[in-house]
């Protein structure tokens, strides 16, 4: 049966012609040498293997055919054009193997540039002081087409970037290389990236060959640097639909970067973290790790999650795109991968655990160890305002009863801490906390928290801090594992009960947790450390530091957001965004200051309505629900269209989708458009006020990362709309 890859294209293939291009590779992968097909070598071309084949009467798709000395065929697939242009173009492209690296690369060889010719510079602006970047260009930091040269990358290609000043004509030099592996290389070198790290990245040897077999050609294929532009398509129809339906939007869900695959590959002894900003493909590495792990051992117990239920759908609805087969488990413990949100599996733990929650003869339960005495019965939910009315006449400061103290103190101090007496509170360290509480505030806060359980207990209720704790405490105390790997995605945003719960879900061993974070986007929850909670990462924790999402200058933006902020991973070490950068180029972010309120809408309406309908997925973000709520009907007011999503909600294709910027976590929009991030909306003078002083700097921080995270899910757009004055967490343009 002949394997189908899918190689780098030589052309847009036609819409129309998508259906007619999928059954012709449908057919190829089944038999070769079925009817129709035509597959034919070309005369006078610069490569005997290649071929073309019959689409229909007026499309030919150009491929190359490598038999090797294995019994099928593998064909390369490089696009469809109508029946002329496939075979001029077929004489003019070779499948080589670069013989510096062993690294399959497509050579087109035009009329126009004949291989080897230095590519074209883009023309860089004339200025009269240095680039504001203050970069230096590779030949003044001593790089020389030398350097280039010996890991493989063209020499011309090589001498067309030494002298370019400006970062971004120098990104859109990159997309000219002759292999996208080169373009890559040429950007993390630019940007700081030693040769030998760049060697590692790229898994380059330091051997060279001069081998142009078959079998010589199947292995380039397979080399991690030339997979980010050759996928070997799975033996099914669902598969190469999939794959053939996909425009660049998803694509680099298939094509994974050679780091991204070392990350998916690798066997590690322990728990590992792989951080990276927005955009980098975390979630990627994760879905493919994922499978990678339930393919090496199908009875293997994997458990796939992330901090809410949106987000878990998203994940295993991306999962099923990655490969259909993927077997899916119904249930924790069975083999097979299973996806939820960690609330959903402990919840899902606490209903099968019935009534071993509660006293036996042994011990006190799982419940009263974690909450002090009372019933087993906490499925039911706390009420709005607990916290308000167990704080209700107590003595404490107005800014210690606030809610939102409150609520983090027990989350972060008591809960973790297993703490259930006043006494053991009284003795408890709680770093990090900023607050300052001397033995009688702490009695005075306990006395709150007393009152809190004893309301819960009384309804048969618990937060779910709460219950991530008991759920955890029961898998200890029954000594159950219902995972054999756990993988997690925006692990930054789980409290310290959830990370408890996912160190119980699984006995400590090789690939038992792998965590993707990004701190810069955390928007729950305070600073936490992984090492507090029984995960050891020392060693086995990395960042991917290319963003395959934002344009540069949406990015660069993004991060003027979190400029004047130092944040701190979870293995407690200062993210450092050195390095971060985009794959991709577009127009800078329009920055739109509006008279009023009413202006606001009355813009985003106009910029709705010239973008119209084919400029891909439009998403309007906003800060509140209540502002979500209402913007439909005002934009609908000045003739544009879009629909509010909520938690539970479903975008609409075609339609422009308004969400909260909490809830556009994980999604992507072709164009953004930011709205009411004036002044005095964010942050929130008046949710300020109510914190204590010294928790003031850390929700600050979490609006940043919350506008960052809203930035950043803009792919090719990105509008920012306010009245008045700006907010002062917005960057200068």
């Amino acid at each position: 049966m002949p394997q189908i890859v899918l190689g780098p294209p030589v052309a847009e293939v036609d819409g129309s012609a998508q259906k007619a291009v999928y059954a012709f590779l449908s057919k190829l992968q089944k038999d070769d040498t079925t009817p129709g097909l035509h597959i034919e070598p070309i005369n006078n071309c610069i490569d005997p293997r290649v071929r073309t084949g019959r689409v229909n009467d007026f499309y030919r798709a150009v491929l190359v055919k490598v038999q090797g000395s294995g019994a099928e065929a593998h064909y390369i697939y490089f696009g469809t054009l109508p029946h002329d242009d496939a075979i001029a173009m077929a004489r003019k492209v070779r499948l080589s193997v670069n013989p510096r690296n062993g690294i399959a690369e497509l050579i087109r060889a035009d009329a126009d540039s004949q291989a080897g010719e230095t590519p074209a510079v883009p023309e860089q602006p004339v200025v009269a002081e240095p680039p504001s970047s203050g970069e230096k260009t590779l030949r003044q930091r001593e790089f020389t087409v030398a350097d280039f040269s010996n890991l493989g990358i063209d020499a011309a290609f090589a001498e067309g970037a030494l002298d370019i000043a400006d970062p971004s004509v120098l990104l859109d030099y990159a997309g000219t290389a002759p292999a996208k592996w080169q373009g890559e290389a040429l950007l993390d070198i630019y940007t700081g990236k030693p040769l030998s790290e760049v060697r590692e990245a790229y898994a380059i040897s330091e051997t060279s060959t001069d081998a142009e077999s078959d079998d010589d050609l199947l292995v380039a294929l397979k080399h991690p640097a030339a997979q980010m532009e050759f996928a070997f398509i799975n033996g099914d129809d669902d598969s190469l639909r999939d794959i053939l339906e996909k425009n660049d939007f998803h694509a680099w869900r298939v094509y994974l970067h050679p780091e991204q695959r070392a990350y998916v590959e690798k066997h590690y002894n322990g728990s590992a973290r792989l951080s990276g900003g927005a955009g980098t493909g975390k979630t990627v590495v994760l879905l493919h790790r994922a499978r990678a792990l339930a393919r090496a051992n199908p009875s293997a117990r994997i458990i796939l999650t992330t901090f809410n239920r949106t987000l878990a759908d998203a994940l295993e609805d991306q999962l099923k795109v990655l490969d259909r087969d993927v077997k899916i488990a119904s249930d924790l413990g069975q083999p097979g991968i299973y996806i939820g949100g960690i609330d959903a599996i402990g919840h899902r733990i606490l209903t099968t655990a019935g009534h071993a929650l509660g006293a036996s003869a042994q011990d006190s339960g799982p419940v009263a160890a974690v909450l002090g005495p009372r019933g087993a019965n906490i499925l039911g939910l706390v009420e709005d305002g607990a916290w308000a009315n167990a704080a209700a006449g107590s003595s404490l400061p107005s800014e210690l009863r606030s809610p939102g103290f409150l609520s983090s103190e027990y989350s972060l101090v008591v809960l973790p801490n297993g703490i259930t007496t006043r006494e053991g509170y009284l003795r408890v360290r709680r770093p990090g906390r900023g607050v300052a509480l001397d033995r009688p505030k702490r009695s005075m806060v306990w006395d709150v928290f007393e009152a809190y359980r004893s309301a819960a207990a009384a309804s048969g209720a618990s937060d779910w801090d709460e219950r991530a704790m008991v759920a955890a405490k029961y898998l200890d105390m029954s000594g159950k594992r219902l995972a054999d790997h756990v993988l997690v995605d925006e692990a930054q945003d789980l409290s310290p009960t959830r990370l408890v719960l996912l160190r119980a879900l699984v006995r400590p061993g090789p690939n038992d947790v792998f965590l993707a974070e990004d701190s810069n986007q955390r928007i729950y929850g305070n600073q936490i450390v992984l090492s507090r909670f029984g995960f050891d990462i020392r060693g086995r924790s990395r960042r991917l530091t290319l963003n395959y999402r934002t344009t540069e200058e949406n990015l660069r933006y993004a991060l003027g957001i979190l400029s004047g902020e130092q944040y701190v991973d979870l293995g407690d070490e200062p993210v450092v965004n050195a390095g971060y950068r985009s794959a991709r180029s577009g127009p800078k972010p329009l920055v739109i200051r509006c008279d009023s309120l009413g202006d606001v809408y009355a813009k985003a309406a106009q910029l709705l309505l010239e973008w119209g309908d084919s400029v891909g997925p439009i998403g309007l973000l906003v800060s509140t629900r209540k502002d979500g709520e209402n913007l439909p009907r005002r934009l609908a007011e000045h003739g544009a269209e879009a629909r509010f999503v909520d938690r539970d909600g479903q975008a609409v294709a075609g339609k422009p989708t308004v969400m909260t910027m909490h809830r556009s976590k994980g999604m992507e929009f072709s164009r953004v458009i930011l709205l009411g991030v004036s002044k005095d909306g964010i942050p929130s003078e008046y949710r300020m006020s109510l914190l204590p002083e010294a928790e003031r700097a850390e929700v600050l921080r979490r609006e940043r990362s919350l506008l960052y995270v809203a930035a950043t899910r803009a792919r090719d757009v990105l509008a920012v709309l306010y009245s008045g004055e700006p907010s002062d967490l917005l960057p200068a343009i």
